[in-house]
């Protein structure tokens, strides 16, 4: 099967949502009397600056109305946060459909947090933001883990992996 750019991204990003989604569940492991501990909230913290930071490319993108209050919210219920989450994906979801190389390959300009100008390729901010979800989802496992709660698996392996009936041959 040939994949475009495009179908590379459209993959990638159905792979983060299965991640995001396994990650917010394992904060549900967590036993009760340790969510109280700063460590718990630290944690959903981090996942509202991954939602956030969504929000603010797809803004920067041209491609939702307004972006985030906030690139560092504080305080968030894990509820409030999973319906973020939701729409936030959602919008990518959309948004990634809309896209072909072409697309990928352009430029945009875009204003930082700070009010500098700056340009980039669609396919390096994409790129970033699925390095940065992996970067901070091993920040959120170890605090989980710490917590006495289980990590979610989301390593992109796993995810691609397919079952064979052990008939075909075998590599280390």
């Amino acid at each position: 099967m040939t994949r475009t750019i495009a179908t590379r991204f459209q993959r990638w990003f159905a792979y983060e949502r299965d991640a995001h989604e396994k990650l917010r569940r394992s904060f549900e492991t967590v036993p009760e009397e340790r969510r109280a501990d700063a460590a718990y909230q630290d944690a959903l913290d981090l996942l509202g600056h991954l939602i956030a930071a969504r929000a603010m490319w797809l803004f920067r993108m041209g491609a939702a109305e307004e972006g985030p209050a906030e690139l560092f919210p504080k305080g968030e219920s894990l509820d409030a946060l999973s319906a973020r989450q939701a729409a936030v994906e959602a919008s990518w979801s959309a948004y990634l459909e809309s896209l072909d190389d072409a697309a990928l390959a352009s430029s945009f300009t875009y204003r930082s947090y700070e009010g500098e100008r700056y340009r980039n390729q669609m396919e390096d901010i994409l790129t970033q933001l699925f390095g940065h979800s992996w970067y901070h989802r091993g920040q959120i496992a170890r605090a989980i883990r710490s917590l006495g709660g289980e990590p979610a698996v989301t390593d992109l392996i796993f995810w691609t992996r397919e079952p064979v009936d052990g008939t075909e041959g075998r590599r280390g």
